[in-house]
């Protein structure tokens, strides 16, 4: 079969999906704006030939952009096209808009997209958190033409895949049967405990620092540091859980930008919620690392002993399931996805994403305990439902195959 996958930053969640298909003697090429240089998959890098317009209607810049997008991988597509190459399967991620224009160049190529999310001011991360409210008349207009894109890839595809059953469920009805369940998958025989791992790095703030699974180590990892994925209230546990346990180092990891939902007015999220608490913690046993190299991230999993995973009700991150893949004690907010990996008591903990009081409670009586029993339930959970090579690529390659 000839395989074309469509990512903006290829390979993204095609990471593993590509190469593997390469290796079972399909031709795969792929096409995104990033620079790559790939040694088993052709790579075409398209450009985008313009911005969006100025003045434009604010509701619709987001489209726009889409739209360029679209039509300067649809060009790269063409000349694909005239160089003698004709997709059986595309598998496309249609968040940036290149995947609008696919059926122009390719009429009976099947689509397989992947579903990440679909946009919505009620049940899901707008409006979710009171500090943030639910958008007025136009904010919600706003979003509502912010499916634009995502609609018309639902009617294009002939198929979907969803890493969760939420996530899946976020989509209009008329829609679900197109889409399969299937976890993007964690290499779980990579991620494994290490109880000899040691964290040696330096912060941000320019110091090193060492530690071990001898200390007790909280950890915290998000791409950013934003309050959509709980950042302000894990800093707003931070007095609590520093003086009730004066042994506990913490460690963040993250950058100072924005991933998801909105910048703030001014600063970063970072210095806003580091400011709120920095007269009533041990600054000391805070340790922000930035964006880190994954052996690191790796490292700093492996020795904690409590980590903290929060979230607005939007995609679930990676580096939960594979913190449990680590065996890490997994404290978490009681929220969706999150509800369909944790079992409170049993592979995890659950907790009120909005009562910072009670995750620091909960996270001293965690590592007031053994925990041996639960981090076993959790490293079988990660084995069982979500292992990159038994449970999850078998199913993404089946899915292509079919199509």
């Amino acid at each position: 079969m000839n395989i074309l996958f469509v990512h903006q930053n290829f390979p993204g969640q095609y990471k593993h999906l590509a190469p593997a298909l390469a290796k079972r003697g399909h031709r795969v090429v792929a096409v995104g704006m990033a620079n790559r240089t790939l040694t088993d998959i052709e790579y075409v890098q398209y450009k985008a030939k313009r911005g969006t317009t100025k003045a434009i209607h604010p509701w619709v810049v987001d489209y726009e952009a889409k739209v360029i997008r679209a039509e300067a991988c649809a060009e790269a597509c063409l000349e694909l096209q005239k160089g003698g190459f004709t997709p059986d399967v595309i598998c496309a991620h249609p968040g940036w808009g290149e995947a609008l224009l696919l059926r122009e160049v390719w009429p009976d190529a099947k689509q397989l997209h992947f579903v990440e999310f679909f946009y919505g001011a009620e049940g899901k991360d707008v409006g979710f958190d009171p500090e943030f409210p639910t958008p007025a008349f136009s904010g919600r207009c706003r979003l509502h033409i912010k499916n634009t894109n995502n609609l018309m890839n639902l009617i294009g595809m002939d198929a979907g895949i969803s890493p969760t059953l939420w996530q899946r469920s976020t989509v209009p009805d008329e829609f679900l049967e197109k889409i399969s369940v299937v976890h993007d998958g964690v290499d779980t025989e990579a991620l494994v405990p290490d109880d000899n791992a040691v964290l040696k790095t330096r912060t941000v703030d320019g110091y090193e620092i060492e530690l071990t699974k001898k200390q007790q180590v909280v950890t915290f990892v998000n791409r950013n540091l934003e309050p959509n994925r709980g950042y302000h209230q894990f800093m707003r546990c931070l007095p609590k859980l520093l003086t009730d346990n004066p042994e506990v180092e913490v460690v963040l990891i993250g950058g100072d930008g924005v991933s998801y939902g909105a910048a703030p007015k001014n600063g970063s999220w970072k210095e806003i919620y580091l400011n709120e608490v920095i007269d009533k913690i041990d600054r000391k046993r805070v340790h922000f690392l930035g964006n880190v190299p994954y052996p690191v991230y790796k490292s700093a999993i492996q020795i904690s002993s409590a980590h903290v995973y929060l979230t607005y009700p939007f995609v679930l991150s990676w580096s939960m399931i594979e913190a449990m893949s680590m065996g890490a004690p997994v404290i978490a907010s009681d929220t969706a996805p999150v509800v369909e990996v944790i079992e409170d008591g049993e592979n995890g903990w659950l907790v009120d994403f909005f009562d910072p009081q009670a995750l620091a409670a909960k996270v001293s009586e965690v590592l007031g305990q053994e925990n041996s029993e639960v981090r076993k339930r959790a490293r079988q959970t990660a084995v069982d439902r979500y292992d990159l090579h038994s449970v999850c690529l078998p199913k993404q390659i089946e899915l292509v195959e079919k199509l």
